[in-house]
């Protein structure tokens, strides 16, 4: 049988999602939380993979059982498992042919950034910050450079291990609210460090350092070292998972505080 759930989680004490060596990813709790509740050692895959340091609003991940619960035990039992900063939304019962990385079919993150002379201190690793203003209108010119598809390259780490560049970018969009701003980016797929590279770049167009036409060349230039450094990871969030209709799943979460 096989189960999917959506969890929320703050990044700021894991090292990302993915399993380490050294227990600290948070597929680790997840996993040991799940096994708790089915009897046995259970293998947990989530349809992205966040870095150290960054949050997800709504991350969804699917697992195989032999036993039969009650779909309750599979979010309040396992949730009393489950350290702070980790909660399961839902969960709920799917056909084997769901997989929670492959049959997702869009991917959204969210980007949310104190913009403030002032750094945070309540929300301390859980949003970006920038000390000067920014134009939120010119960071929005510039990411219609980036709308389509295209290599993205220059806003790749060189770590990353996807078998291509090409990616399908459907959203980019900038707004703001009070000293905050919402940077949305929506897209079939995400390389390794892309939005948070996008991020680095779009910054220095707010902050008039750069044109908004800088990021149309960044990107036909395909040369990282070009872009601006890696932002930080604390304001990013995995916000939005779409699937094929046939799965009638959810697609974001309704109860969070930055929607």
């Amino acid at each position: 049988m096989r189960i999917v759930i959506a969890l929320e989680y703050r990044g700021e004490g894991f090292c990302g999602w993915q399993s380490q060596p050294q227990r600290c990813g948070v597929q680790d709790a997840v996993e040991a939380a799940v096994a708790a509740i089915a009897g046995g050692k259970t293998a947990v895959t989530a349809a992205g993979r966040t870095d150290t340091g960054v949050h997800a609003a709504f991350q969804v991940a699917h697992f195989d059982v032999d036993v039969r619960r009650p779909l309750t035990a599979w979010v309040r039992g396992v949730n009393s498992h489950l350290p702070n900063g980790v909660a399961v939304l839902w969960a709920r019962e799917v056909e084997d042919t769901f997989h929670a990385r492959f049959a997702a079919v869009q991917r959204g993150y969210r980007y949310v950034l104190l913009n403030h002379p002032v750094r945070p201190g309540l929300n301390a690793g859980l949003v970006g910050w920038h000390h000067r203003p920014l134009d939120a209108e010119a960071m929005n010119r510039a990411a219609l450079h980036l709308i389509g598809r295209h290599d993205f390259s220059a806003f790749r780490a060189a770590e990353c291990q996807a078998k291509s560049p090409v990616k399908e970018l459907r959203r980019a969009h900038v707004q703001r609210q009070g000293d905050y701003l919402l940077c949305d980016f929506q897209a079939d797929g995400f390389l390794h460090h892309m939005v948070r590279n996008l991020m680095g770049s779009l910054v220095q167009v707010g902050a008039g350092v750069q044109p908004a036409e800088w990021l149309g060349e960044l990107l036909a230039s395909r040369d990282r070292t070009h872009a601006a450094p890696t932002f930080d990871p604390a304001g990013l969030y995995l916000t939005h998972i779409r699937y094929p209709a046939h799965f009638a799943l959810p697609e974001h979460s309704d109860r969070w505080l930055y929607a």
